[in-house]
C-alpha cells in the first residue's frame, strides 16, 4: 500500500466546510509529523512541540523585518504594534504588569454577580428563533469588558462594530479581501478617537475603571503613551471578548450534537472542567504566529534563526499523543488542560475571566434555550479567530 503523500500545509484555499471542521486536515498532517515546514513557515501540530514554542524565549512575537501590519495603515500598525501579544519583554513585562491585576482571581469572583446580572438580562424574553451570536454570545463578554475598561453600555454594539472591523486585517482573511486592510485601518482610526477621547475624560476626572489605571500608570518612571493606552484598551476590548463569544457560540453547536453530554450539564450545572473541555475540543484560536530567535530543534525538526512558526493551537488541543479519545466530548476529562489560552508569558490575560463568563453565560443559556435545535450557521473565513458569525437557534419547550 502507497503512503499518501500530503501536499504542502496552508492557511489558504479552504473550502467553507474545511474552515468550519477544519481538524480532519490538522489530523492528516499531525499523524505524518509534529511539525512541516511549507513555503517558509514552520506548521507545529503537535502538543509537546506546541508548547516548546510557546514557552521557549528562543521563539517571540517580533519578526526580523517588517511587521503584522503593512505600511501605509498608520492606525492600525500603531495600535496593533503596542499590543500586549506583540510584545516582547522587558516591554510586554512591564505593561502586562501594570493590567495584571485587574484580571486576579480575586477581581474576577468579585464580578461573578455582575457577569450573571449581565447573561440573565440578555436572555430574557428571549424570541423562539433567535441568532444566538448577535443575541447573547458578542453582547455579553463585551458588556462586561465594557464595564471593565469604563466604557458606556450604550456603545456596545458601536465596538463590536469595530472589533469585527479589526478582524478583517487577519491573515486568512486578508488574503481573500484585497481591501480587508482599509476595513481594518478605519476601523483602527475610530477606536483610537474613541479611547484617546475617553482618556483625556478619565485624567480629568478619574474612575474605578481600567482606563482610569492606564492614563495614571508609570512604568520605568514614565506614564504610558497614547498609542500604550490605546492599544492595550483596544486589545483587551478584542481579545477579552471575541475568544468568549467563540467559545460560548461552539460550546451550543458541540453540545447540539451531544445531547447525553448535554443532558449532563444539564441536571449537573456548567463547571470549570466543562468549561476546560469545550475550549479544549474547538479552540476559539485556532493558530498563533510566532518568530525564531536562534536556530532551534523542535518536534525533531529544525526550525532556523528568523523562520516564522504558526502555532496551531486548535490541532494540538487534538494530539492523541497528548490526551485520550481526543475527538470526543468528555466533560469530565482528566489529564491536563489544552492549549486554547496559550502558555508562557503570552499566557492570555483575561483567561480567568473568560472561564467564568463561559461557565455562568452557559449555564443561563441552556436553562433558556430548553430542547433547542440549530436552524442554520455561518462561519467567516478566518482560521485565526475561529467561530460563525451567525448560529439561529429555535428554543424547545
Amino acid at each position: 500500500m502507497t503512503a499518501t503523500i500530503l501536499p504542502p500545509f496552508s492557511l489558504q484555499g479552504w473550502t467553507d466546510a474545511d474552515v468550519r471542521d477544519p481538524y480532519p486536515r490538522y489530523e492528516r498532517y499531525l499523524a505524518e509529523s509534529p511539525v512541516h515546514l511549507a513555503d517558509g513557515v514552520y506548521y507545529v501540530f503537535g502538543h509537546d512541540a506546541a508548547s516548546t514554542v510557546l514557552s521557549s524565549q528562543v521563539f517571540g512575537r517580533r519578526a526580523a523585518s517588517g511587521g503584522p501590519v503593512p505600511t501605509g495603515h498608520s492606525a492600525l500598525r500603531a495600535m496593533v504594534e503596542n499590543w500586549l501579544v506583540f510584545l516582547d519583554p522587558p516591554r510586554h513585562t512591564e505593561l502586562r504588569s501594570v493590567v495584571n491585576r485587574e484580571f486576579s482571581p480575586t477581581v474576577v469572583t468579585n464580578l461573578r454577580q455582575r457577569i450573571t446580572e449581565i447573561a440573565a438580562d440578555l436572555l430574557h424574553d428571549l424570541p423562539p428563533v433567535f441568532d444566538l451570536v448577535e443575541t447573547f454570545s458578542a453582547p455579553l463578554p463585551i458588556l462586561v469588558i465594557s464595564e471593565l475598561l469604563g466604557v458606556p453600555r450604550e456603545r456596545w454594539s458601536w465596538l463590536r462594530r469595530q472589533a469585527v472591523g479589526l478582524q478583517e486585517a487577519s491573515s486568512s482573511r486578508a488574503a481573500r479581501n484585497p481591501r480587508a486592510h482599509e476595513v481594518a485601518e478605519r476601523a483602527a482610526g475610530e477606536l483610537r478617537d474613541f479611547f484617546l477621547a475617553l482618556a483625556a475624560e478619565r485624567r480629568e476626572s478619574p474612575g474605578a475603571d481600567l482606563l482610569s489605571l492606564l492614563v495614571s500608570a508609570q512604568t520605568s518612571g514614565e506614564p504610558l503613551s497614547s498609542d500604550e493606552i490605546v492599544a492595550t484598551c483596544v486589545h483587551l476590548m478584542t481579545a477579552g471578548h471575541e475568544t468568549t463569544t467563540n467559545v460560548l457560540s461552539k460550546a451550543v453547536l458541540t453540545l447540539s450534537s451531544s445531547r447525553q453530554e448535554l443532558a449532563v450539564l444539564r441536571s449537573s450545572g456548567v463547571d470549570p472542567a466543562a468549561v476546560e473541555e469545550l475550549v479544549r475540543i474547538d479552540a476559539p484560536v485556532q493558530a498563533v504566529s510566532r518568530w525564531a530567535y536562534a536556530d532551534a530543534t523542535v518536534g525533531g525538526v529544525e526550525i532556523l534563526l528568523g523562520s516564522k512558526v504558526m502555532v496551531m493551537l486548535g490541532a494540538a488541543n487534538r494530539d492523541p499523543g497528548r490526551f485520550a479519545a481526543p475527538t470526543e466530548l468528555q466533560l469530565d476529562r482528566s489529564g491536563g488542560r489544552g492549549l486554547s489560552f496559550g502558555l508562557g508569558i503570552h499566557y492570555c490575560l483575561g483567561a480567568t475571566l473568560a472561564r467564568a463568563e463561559v461557565e455562568i453565560g452557559l449555564g443561563l443559556l441552556l436553562a433558556a434555550l430548553g430542547e433547542f435545535t440549530v436552524e442554520s450557521v455561518e462561519y467567516p473565513y478566518d482560521l485565526v479567530f475561529h467561530g460563525p458569525s451567525s448560529v439561529v437557534v429555535r428554543k424547545g419547550c
